[in-house]
């Protein structure tokens, strides 16, 4: 599968039990590139947005480096 938006609506002013998972999703989001938005106004300006008519080639990161360093 394929994610191309992901919209998570959440509360920051309440304490999240599941606060971590939360952190997670969002941090995959932006390691992936993934569109997000996590309030009405980013939404309305993702969903109206000229941009959104046409293909979009998702630029996918290289965490070759990354992923190959040594842990000491």
């Amino acid at each position: 599968g394929k994610i191309d938006i992901l919209i998570f609506f959440w509360d920051p002013m309440e304490a999240q039990p599941h606060d971590s998972d939360v952190k997670a999703l969002l941090r995959l989001g932006v390691a992936w590139n993934i569109l997000l938005a996590c309030d009405r106004a980013t939404a309305d300006f993702i969903v109206t947005s000229p941009l959104m008519q046409g293909e979009y080639e998702t630029m996918l990161p290289d965490y070759s480096t990354y992923l190959k360093r040594r842990l000491k």
